[in-house]
């Protein structure tokens, strides 16, 4: 209408000012934290693809959701994305990758069968570099939609990024491992990141340990409460 009338006073054409044009090309809307908690895995995975939260969709590749068994017992949850997963678009499939399927070996579980994996940024830090607060904020609620969706019967937290964003604690690794925590109800062990372990081989055997403890709590679970740091 507005434009009709200038049109009518002579005075069209109207001319926009190209800042303003530019500002409407805003980024896709990202999903808020509300809309995550009602979303299933189709919604969950379109919106961690197209997810701007964060300046890491600039950079990445792809988003990396998770991969495995979406009625699994047993949930692992890393830190993020490395370059391999970033282009393959699947967590841990380079070194670290490979040592975390050995590691299932020795309790007798596989990749996809009863066991889904996880990490809680879905966009590779450039030069893989920590995660910053405000990035692991800006992605959590993925990664609690996704343990909402699994109800795994055990979370086992990989590194202390893992352990500190479901724990809500900046603790140490060493007085998180060998006890059994809580994440809303669900027991949660905690031991070292596999790239930790590739770089720190004497900390292989405490490793060990903290999935023993796993695979006994899992059977034996411990109410909680009883011993929950």
């Amino acid at each position: 209408m507005r434009d009709l009338v200038f049109h009518e006073l002579g005075l069209a054409p109207r001319w926009k000012l190209r800042g303003a044009a530019v500002a409407t090309r805003s980024a896709p809307a990202t999903a808020g934290i509300e809309e995550v908690s009602q979303m299933d895995w189709d919604a969950l995975r379109q919106a961690v693809a197209s997810c701007t939260a964060c300046p890491l969709y600039a950079t990445r590749t792809q988003g990396v959701l998770g991969v495995g068994d979406i009625h699994a017992d047993w949930l692992f949850v890393g830190e993020a994305p490395g370059a391999e997963e970033d282009a393959q678009g699947e967590p841990f499939v380079g070194a670290a990758g490979k040592l975390l399927d050995a590691m299932l070996a020795a309790i007798r579980l596989k990749r996809g069968d009863n066991v889904y994996i996880a990490n809680v940024l879905k966009s590779r830090p450039p030069g893989n570099r920590n995660p910053k607060p405000e990035e692991i904020a800006a992605c959590l609620p993925y990664l609690v939609r996704q343990v909402q969706l699994i109800q795994p019967r055990l979370i086992v937290a990989l590194g202390r990024f893992a352990a500190h964003s479901l724990l809500n604690t900046d603790a140490s690794i060493s007085s998180l491992r060998g006890q059994v925590h809580h994440y809303h109800g669900i027991p949660l062990i905690v031991t070292y990141h596999p790239a930790y372990l590739l770089r720190n081989l004497a900390d292989k055997a405490r490793a060990w340990e903290d999935l023993c403890l796993a695979l006994n709590t899992l059977n034996n679970p411990i109410p909680e409460g009883e011993n929950n740091a």
